[in-house]
């Protein structure tokens, strides 16, 4: 991911994260207050609800003392109290009780005996027991109907006034649509009676001033919980699936005179309002998003011209500096820290330049050294024999003819011969100075490894040393000169050979190493300690008492011309190991299965 994508996504993450939270926080602002509102009202409801309900009571009571004064209850109740028959009368509840504009009436005698009822005249001699509760205030009460229903009415007890014994009265009046309708609701809020809770809940049993929602099934559980509990329950409802129909209700349970429920008042306030601020404040959160997302591209495009691209100019000098280009410098003229990183960079490029300069020529001067070193090593060997045969010579002009002849045959001889070894000291640093270029082309490096194994497989024998192969059978295709690589593996199995001078194992392998083709050769002599591995490869370095020090250092150049990679290990075994990597190149080369 580049510089200008990462600033871009932090960008826009934190404009989007910033916008979410202040969208979040104003949404859960605004329904905490709602719902503040929503408690606020249904109190005020509540409140105004018992307001009514105690001036239906009081207006209820009023009309049943108005009843109990009036002078044909008197008479009834004296004629009553004379012996009187019941039966003439058992009918006189209903016209009372509209007359009076109750829904419900009976008269009972000083017993509980019903005289006569007017919403069920067939209960003529059954019992009422809310005689008991007689010049109580008004209270709820269930009452069964002829039909099998029953309904919740708001009930009160009087005794006619001078009746000895009492004729009792008793009326109410329904908790119905018409009870709620005179009750007013602010907007928004809705108020519904459910009775009958005798039976399971149906839908059906709600009463209101307004049309019961098509969701009013929805209901259930806060009713359920209400008339359980016999205390305030309340939750969102959520009428249909839309959230704009949902509503905070308030279910009220409506106890009797023995604290047992009889009806649940349920007020409900519409959400609706709430849910439009949310959307409208989702909406505008939205478009901040959008528009800050804009901005972000915008900012991540003006800063990445003013980071990212004085960077990547860094990053390309960086890499021509890495190939070698050491004149390269960069040309950022900005003050702020890019041009004081720019600069900085071309201060650190001049002081490479300057030290690999100065290393370069040290490194010539330590050459120049070491070949002086080794090439006197190496002259004194064959210059001394040459001296020693010189003189002999010299002193041997004073010797008769004969020994002069003698003497001056092996004299001769002694020279020849270290001549020749003179000669053969130059060729090899001459060779190692003349390195020819690798002239590359297709081959399969099993091939090299076959021809030096077969090369050397006599004089191995004859050494005792035992051969180990492991070569892959699939190909392994490279680009490479045959001649050098011959050359440099030769030289790695010939100091195998000197490191087992008194016979051992040799192991060569060759296989396939993810992109590269690897070659290794391990003998079992007496190994290598950790310095002589990490001086190994360097030019006129050995460790035997014969030889330049070149052979190795041959190694590794021909391994790097063919961009490969030459490395010794010390098996656990004992011995060394030399491991060389030569990339595949599969890409230009596909070999035959007959190479295998």
């Amino acid at each position: 991911m580049t510089l200008r994508q990462k600033l871009l996504l932090m960008f826009s993450l934190t404009v989007v994260g910033v916008v979410a939270a202040v969208a979040w926080t104003v949404s859960l602002r605004v329904r905490r207050v709602f719902e503040g509102l929503d408690r606020e009202q249904t109190s005020a409801l509540v409140a105004q609800f018992q307001r009514e309900f105690d001036e239906q009571a009081a207006d209820m009571a009023a009309a049943l003392g108005r009843m109990a004064d009036s002078d044909p209850l008197r008479r009834m109740a004296f004629e009553f109290s004379n012996g009187g028959d019941t039966a003439p009368y058992l009918t006189v509840a209903e016209p009372l009780a509209q007359e009076y504009r109750l829904d419900y009436l009976e008269l009972a005698g000083h017993d509980g005996t019903i005289i006569s009822s007017a919403q069920w005249p067939a209960r003529f001699g059954y019992a009422e027991p809310a005689v008991a509760d007689a010049g109580r205030p008004p209270f709820l009460k269930q009452e069964e109907l002829p039909d099998g229903t029953s309904r919740v009415g708001l009930f009160a007890v009087r005794a006619v006034t001078g009746s000895n014994p009492p004729l009792y009265l008793i009326g109410g009046r329904e908790l119905d649509a018409e009870f709620l309708r005179n009750f007013p609701a602010t907007p928004g809020a809705q108020i519904y009676l459910y009775r009958d809770l005798t039976v399971s809940f149906d839908p059906a049993n709600f009463a209101g001033s307004t049309p019961i929602p098509a969701g009013a099934a929805q209901f259930r559980q806060i009713v359920d919980q209400a008339r359980s509990a016999g205390r305030n329950a309340t939750g969102i409802v959520y009428l249909t699936r839309r959230r704009e129909d949902s509503v905070d209700a308030t279910a009220i349970p409506l106890k009797g005179a023995d604290q047992s429920v009889l009806a649940v008042l349920v007020i409900a306030n519409s959400r609706r309002g709430m849910v439009e601020v949310q959307n409208h404040i989702r909406a505008i959160a939205y478009g901040v998003a959008g528009i800050g997302i804009l901005f972000a591209i915008a900012a991540s495009l003006w800063i990445a011209a003013r980071i990212s691209a004085p960077i990547e100019e860094l990053a390309r000098a960086a890499t021509q500096v890495a190939a070698g280009d050491w004149d390269t410098r960069v040309d950022i003229r900005a003050g702020d820290e890019v041009g004081v990183l720019a600069r900085s960079f071309n201060h650190m490029v001049h002081e490479l330049a300057d030290h690999r300069d100065r290393l370069v020529q040290s490194e010539r001067v330590a050459a120049w050294r070491e070949l002086a070193r080794r090439l006197a090593h190496e002259l004194k060997n064959p210059l001394f024999p040459l001296q020693i045969t010189v003189e002999n010579m010299l002193r041997a002009r004073k010797l008769p003819r004969i020994q002069f002849d003698e003497v001056f045959d092996e004299s001769t001889a002694t020279l020849q011969a270290e001549i020749n070894n003179l000669r053969t000291i130059v060729a090899r640093f001459s060779d190692f100075s003349k390195m020819p270029e690798p002239q590359m082309e297709k081959m399969d490096a099993r091939d090299a490894v076959r021809r030096v194994l077969a090369l050397y497989g006599p004089a191995l024998d004859e050494k005792h040393i035992a051969i180990g192969t492991a070569i892959a059978s699939e190909p392994l295709p490279i680009r490479g000169d045959p001649e050098l690589l011959h050359r440099a593996l030769s030289n790695i199995v010939l100091n195998a050979m000197d490191a087992m001078p008194d016979g051992g194992t040799l192991t060569v392998s060759a296989s396939r190493s993810a992109e590269s083709a690897r070659i290794a050769v391990a003998d079992s002599g007496a190994g290598l300690s950790e310095e002589e591995c990490q001086r190994l490869f360097t030019p006129y370095y050995t460790t035997r008492h014969h030889g330049t020090g070149l052979g190795l250092a041959i190694v590794q150049s021909v391994v790097t011309d063919h961009f490969g990679s030459v490395t010794v290990e010390r098996p656990d075994n004992g011995g060394a190991r030399f491991v060389i990597f030569l990339p595949i190149a599969e890409s230009v080369l596909a070999l035959p299965e007959s190479t295998a």
